[in-house]
């Protein structure tokens, strides 16, 4: 039976406690959000949790059917507040049912224009209160949240996951086989993801790169930890053979390395304060195509001075494959082209002049390549 309480000041720890929604607080350390921690404010915790996770959706079902409280969230008592460590979703969605000033709070501060759905006053009683779980410390939530959210139904963002498993190692409870085993992962991919946050931490600390710069409003994580498993980023970076398969150690890259550090990830992600974007709009075949570049002086010049990948990496191809590729692509276009000439009126005479130049740039093309058939031929070459 779910019992009930005067005050926050001393509730029963592991058991199911029904209790006022003032006594609940946002947790500011939440995995899934991306920038947060001291000095965050509610207004931005909701509206990270509003572009990243389904609270729009949320809303919409509490104003249907009331908050139903089947599962209790999971808190934790400090000084005179329960910090909501699972269920930061619904304690957002209860708030802004409850706060009519809250929703314009979130648009100031994130510039996230959230609209709240009318409450029937028939439900509203089912805001006033719900149901917690106390635990004692993090590391004993853990368990669960990390089953429920990696490898469970609710599964979190990449980027979530990563942080929510870095968060545990650095508490220096366990090893990250250990983790991975307490969460259910049976693969390396928690590890993989760690390594990354690490770096994304040292590129933070060093001043050289920030998530919340990101020119996409998605933040596409698996670039990152995929791209350090590829042996081109590691030694563009300086990093030691597969050293994502290891546990992972603070300020991994060299600091002579970070001036790369900051182009690689500007590279996959974009600067917002610059006005660049990403160079890498997909992981396949993005990812593999810029770890291509980083290993040819030639192409790194051609990027950093057009932030072009698909011109970067033609200038990886030996001169022959790019000829080959191009002439293909050529032809490929140029039929094309002739399959459409029915959408030629003959009104615009700079087509045809396009045409002529085409032509022209064809035959020179051709007859070059026959000279040079001949030469080898006569062996005049």
């Amino acid at each position: 039976m779910i019992s009930k309480f005067e005050s926050p000041s001393a509730p029963p720890l592991e058991q199911p406690t029904s209790v006022p929604v003032e006594w609940l607080s946002l947790d500011h350390h939440n995995p899934r959000l991306m920038g947060a921690g001291e000095g965050t404010t509610d207004a931005k915790i909701i509206a990270e949790l509003y572009r990243s996770e389904d609270l729009g959706e949320l809303l919409e079902s509490i104003a249907g059917n009331g908050y139903l409280d089947i599962e209790p969230l999971i808190v934790l008592l400090d000084s005179e507040h329960l910090i909501v460590l699972e269920g930061n979703r619904r304690l957002a969605a209860i708030r802004l049912f409850r706060d009519p000033s809250l929703a314009p709070r979130v648009f100031e501060a994130g510039q996230v224009r959230i609209t709240v759905p009318t409450f029937p006053e028939k439900f509203r009683k089912t805001l006033d209160s719900v149901s917690v779980y106390r635990v004692a410390s993090r590391d004993d939530a853990r368990p669960f949240i990390g089953f429920k959210h990696i490898n469970g139904a609710a599964k979190w963002e990449s980027y979530a996951k990563g942080r929510f498993a870095a968060d545990w190692y650095r508490d220096g409870v366990g090893s990250l086989a250990d983790i991975a085993s307490r969460i259910g992962d049976k693969h390396d991919t928690v590890k993989r993801m760690v390594n990354a946050i690490y770096v994304l931490d040292q590129a933070k600390h060093a001043g050289i790169f920030s998530i919340e710069d990101r020119a996409s409003e998605r933040f596409n994580f698996s670039h990152l930890y995929t791209a350090l498993s590829r042996a081109p980023y590691m030694q563009f970076l300086g990093l030691k053979a597969a050293w994502s398969s290891y546990d992972p150690t603070p300020n991994p890259v060299p600091a002579k390395h970070l001036e790369r550090l900051h182009e690689v990830l500007k590279w996959l992600y974009g600067s917002r304060e610059d006005r660049v974007p990403a160079v890498v709009e997909s992981q396949n075949p993005h990812i593999k195509h810029l770890g291509e570049v980083l290993l040819s002086n030639e192409a790194l010049v051609v990027l950093r001075s057009t932030g072009s990948l698909l011109e970067a990496h033609l200038s990886t191809q030996p001169a022959g494959q790019k000829f080959s590729d191009a002439l293909l692509r050529a032809r490929r276009e140029v039929r094309e082209a002739a399959n459409s000439l029915r959408g030629f009126d003959g009104r615009d005479s700079a087509l045809v002049d396009i045409a002529e130049d085409v032509s022209e740039t064809a035959q020179m093309i051709h007859e070059r390549m026959k000279k040079k058939m001949r030469e080898i031929d006569t062996g005049e070459e």
